[in-house]
């Protein structure tokens, strides 16, 4: 193991506060500059992981990670020129098994006694429903944004 840090789904390393931490390894399935209008102004937003692949088939080994960060989309409904798809991405139409597929890969690499990170917003899929969706538990967790809408949940894998 190079790095004890998986970033599973870094995007713009939005909520990162170093974009280029040695301890991180960032991975996304997107590699791309986006330039989007957004409430009349023009952004860009700079996609450059270390490595690009999908949440769902990590190309990594068991156990490889101290700490893995899953932050996947959480659209299920928008355009292809929608901002919101362009910033953060949207999941496929079986985003039940994506997700599924999604922390079964993080815990696979995450190592023993290691923590997964996990942030959902709500807008359009319960943090409840995607509890249903897997076994795994959280530890602990919290409410953010001006809606009280992302989930910050909190994962510990045990031996």
């Amino acid at each position: 193991m190079t790095k004890p840090i998986l970033d599973a789904c870094c995007g713009g390393k939005m909520f990162h506060f170093d974009k280029s931490n040695p301890l991180v390894l960032f991975m996304d399935k997107r590699h791309e500059d986006i330039v989007f209008m957004d409430r009349g102004k023009t952004r860009t937003l700079e996609i450059a992981p270390d490595i690009v692949a999908d949440f769902t088939n990590m190309p990594f080994a068991d156990k490889s990670f101290n700490l893995v960060i899953f932050d996947p989309p959480h659209l299920t409904k928008g355009g292809d020129n929608s901002w919101l798809v362009k910033k953060y991405g949207r999941l496929s139409e079986n985003w039940e098994d994506q997700l599924r597929k999604g922390f079964d890969e993080c815990m696979r690499v995450l190592a023993e006694n290691g923590v997964l990170v996990f942030k959902w917003n709500e807008t359009q899929i319960t943090v409840n429903k995607i509890l249903s969706l897997i076994s795994y538990k959280p530890i602990v967790g919290h409410k953010s944004g001006k809606l009280s809408n992302t989930h910050w949940l909190i994962f510990f894998k045990s031996r």
